[in-house]
């Protein structure tokens, strides 16, 4: 059996043949072919596609940005980095407390305000620089400048009337050591943190000054200088941000990669790792050595152990193992850390201005009586 299936396909028609009858000439027989006869095919014309129109997504077409009333004040939260400028904040307040001089509300108030008024101009300015990366970035992508929610002028704006209001609130209504320490910080988170990140991986050690300086505004906004204490709280600050900063970049990494930041976990894994658990170790002797600086009692000493140890073992984990699960561990405990540290800084405190104050005034009024 002949195998037909790659012969091409043909159409069947008729053929008629006339061929003489010898009984009656003039009638015709007709004879129907059966096998099949070839004939042309009329080429069919060639389908014509209908051309496709595309529509963008709203999402990604230009639009004009419009200012929306209603979330403003949501978006200038966004804008000013409301989780880290509480944090800072805080820090501030915890200076401003354990300094040894009285405490006074007004002062206080100025100094906890100009903080943070300084800390939203500087994550502000902050955002307004890093807008083409932080689109490229999972963690950043939805901020308010990336999503065109504010406009980058109106984001000037924001930090310029922040930054000005908060300089001008902390040189009127506390001094003028605080006004510097918080201009400073303002120009090395800006000028020289923000554009370092994308250079080197010096910009760790930078960012780590930039959030050890909020304690010493806050000490000296009380007291006017700085004392042993103050370098004591920023010494804490600057060792807790290596834990706490590498194990949240460690799962990160294809973000910042992505962006061309130059970070540790990027670019050196190892000293990333190694870093984490060099600075948490030294976090816990900066913890040994207040008492000795007589910022504390020895109960400080004694009560932060556990804490500090804690932290060093998982710091260990994760230089060990160096994966998700560590750094995640990390990364979470060193939220609690830090505000559990300050607060038994707190309770911890040596010199209390109010109770020595009392202690002396009493001192004097016996010895008056016993003079009398």
């Amino acid at each position: 059996m002949q195998n037909t299936a790659n012969k091409p396909k043909t159409s069947i028609s008729p053929v008629v043949i006339a061929k003489p009858c010898s009984s009656t000439p003039l009638k015709h027989e007709v004879t129907l072919l059966e096998s099949p006869v070839a004939l042309p095919l009329v080429p069919s014309l060639p389908s014509v596609k209908k051309r496709k129109t595309t529509v963008e997504p709203q999402d990604k077409q230009w639009q004009p940005i419009t200012l929306d009333l209603s979330n403003i004040v949501k978006h200038y939260l966004m804008l000013s980095k409301i989780r880290l400028t509480t944090l800072v904040v805080i820090t501030s307040m915890a200076g401003y407390a354990m300094a040894p001089s009285p405490f006074n509300w007004l002062t206080f108030v100025f100094c906890t305000g100009g903080t943070g008024l300084m800390s939203c101009s500087a994550n502000s300015i902050n955002q307004f620089f890093e807008v083409p990366f932080d689109s490229q970035m999972s963690r950043t992508k939805n901020r308010v400048l990336v999503k065109g929610l504010l406009s980058p002028l109106h984001a000037v704006t924001f930090a310029a009337a922040c930054g000005v209001t908060g300089l001008s609130t902390l040189y009127l209504g506390v001094n003028g050591l605080a006004t510097s320490l918080a201009a400073t910080n303002l120009v090395l988170y800006t000028m020289v943190y923000t554009p370092m990140k994308r250079i080197s991986i010096l910009n760790t050690w930078v960012g780590s000054v930039v959030g050890a300086i909020p304690p010493m505004i806050g000490w000296a906004g009380c007291d006017g200088t700085l004392g042993a204490g103050a370098w004591v709280m920023a010494g804490i600050l600057y060792a807790w941000q290596f834990p706490h900063f590498n194990a949240l970049s460690w799962n990160l990494r294809p973000d910042y990669s992505r962006a061309g930041y130059r970070m540790m976990a990027v670019t050196n894994p190892d000293l990333c790792r190694r870093t984490a658990l060099r600075y948490t170790g030294g976090l816990l002797a900066i913890s040994l050595l207040s008492p000795a600086l007589d910022v504390t009692t020895w109960y400080f000493a004694a009560e932060s152990l556990p804490l500090n140890a804690y932290f060093l073992y998982l710091a260990w984990q994760f230089y060990r193992n160096s994966d998700s699960q560590s750094s995640r561990k990390l990364f979470r405990f060193s939220l609690i850390h830090l505000p559990a540290l300050m607060f038994l800084l707190l309770i911890s405190k040596k010199h209390w201005a109010s109770y020595e104050k009392r202690a002396t005034t009493a001192t004097h009024t016996d010895k008056a009586a016993k003079q009398s």
